[in-house]
């Protein structure tokens, strides 16, 4: 017998959530435990018995939350497996819609009703359509739960694809990018200016900005999740490489084992020379680092603790020393730092496939959309009128 089983169901499902707690966020817990049923518990270690990526599992897990939610406000039951065509075309309808159509015909999109319930339990944060992008990834998540648990789902259906695709054709939503300004070369300046000190504190902060932007802008996860056995001294290569007397410069490799674009077995790896290097090594080295995480976490009184720096930890770090800078910090996110790395690589004129080589983009079409601005913003087209 399970040692949960004389537990209420929601208190059983939360302690049974904490076998997640190193994946799923700590402070949702008890959310996930009121939106999810047994059997989405069970599915969820299921996946991450079967060695699913972090980040994946921690997306699926909000995304099923919310269809849960959303699926009790509009009828009232729970979600069903699996789930009939009506049901997926019934979200995409409350999540797509015409603002302007909405203004005529008060019945158009979600129900004020449904809205109101999501909201009430901080799942619904504005008003208006969702983004075209988050609700192809929740039918995603949908679909791909549909599959670990055998089952099909409606999502290949014709019908569904068109709905969606009229709505997106609708639905008049801008797309806004993860962070509204990319921290460029001269905005990094500006960030490691202000980690100029001796405090530990800085000293961590000036390392972590180095290596996640020199690295060809690490995600926040993966800064995150960074350790000591993933960082392998090579040898010390040249300044100029056309010149044979040219000054050696210190060089790392970052092993970077699963992430949202590679698997675990693909031996990923991404280059550190310079700086990034020397700021690393004077990081582990003034942390007495030697094992485990390379990026932790400091107490107010500048102690140094054991657990890892969180994704969000990486985040706020950024928006902190955006703020001792000057900078608005509402403008930067840790991704940022990702879409600066690009927008360098195209003005310094490095070839596109270098550059992703670097940063494990697996799109040309997202990574040369930060080439093409940056050479929009170059070029001639746009200044006709000056």
């Amino acid at each position: 017998m399970s040692p949960f089983a004389d537990r209420d169901p929601e208190t059983r499902r939360a302690l049974q959530l904490d076998a997640l707690a190193a994946i799923l966020p700590a402070d949702r817990r008890d959310q996930l435990a009121q939106l999810l049923t047994d059997d989405d518990v069970a599915t969820l270690k299921h996946l991450a018995r079967e060695g699913m990526g972090e980040n994946s599992l921690r997306a699926l897990a909000s995304d099923l939350g919310y269809l849960e939610a959303w699926a009790l406000a509009a009828t009232g039951a729970a979600l069903p497996w699996p789930a009939p065509e009506g049901l997926a075309l019934k979200f995409v309808a409350h999540h797509l819609w015409d603002p302007a159509r909405r203004e005529t015909d008060a019945a158009h999109g979600m129900p004020s009703e449904v809205a109101t319930a999501l909201a009430a339990g901080g799942l619904l944060r504005s008003d208006g359509p969702h983004a075209p992008a988050t609700v192809r990834r929740r039918l995603s998540s949908w679909s791909t739960l549909h599959r670990w648990r055998g089952i099909l789902g409606p999502f290949a259906a014709p019908t569904l694809r068109a709905a969606l695709r009229l709505a997106v054709r609708a639905n008049v939503r801008s797309r806004q990018r993860k962070s509204r300004r990319a921290v460029t070369r001269d905005i990094l300046d500006q960030l490691l200016a202000v980690c100029a000190s001796d405090r530990l504190a800085d000293c961590r902060d000036r390392a972590l900005l180095l290596v996640a932007f020199a690295s060809g802008g690490r995600r926040r996860s993966e800064i995150a999740s960074l350790r000591v056995e993933h960082c392998v001294d090579e040898a010390p290569v040249a300044l100029d490489p056309a010149d044979p007397a040219s000054p050696r410069l210190p060089c790392v490799s970052l092993h970077l084992g699963r992430t949202k674009t590679t698997g675990a077995d693909d031996d990923a790896r991404a280059l550190l020379i310079g700086p990034p290097v020397e700021a690393l090594r004077l990081w582990l080295e003034r942390a007495d680092i030697v094992q485990g995480a390379v990026f932790r976490a400091i107490d107010r009184w500048g102690a140094l603790e054991d657990r890892a720096l969180t994704p969000q930890a990486v985040n706020l770090i950024l928006k902190k020393r955006c703020a001792m800078a000057g900078l608005d910090a509402q403008n930067f996110s840790a991704h940022g730092l990702r879409s600066g790395y690009l927008t360098e690589a195209a003005r310094a004129g490095v070839p596109l496939p270098e550059a992703m080589q670097q940063s494990q983009h697996r799109s040309v079409q997202q990574a040369a959309s930060y080439y093409n601005d940056a050479e929009r913003r170059q070029g001639k087209a746009a200044r006709l009128a000056v």
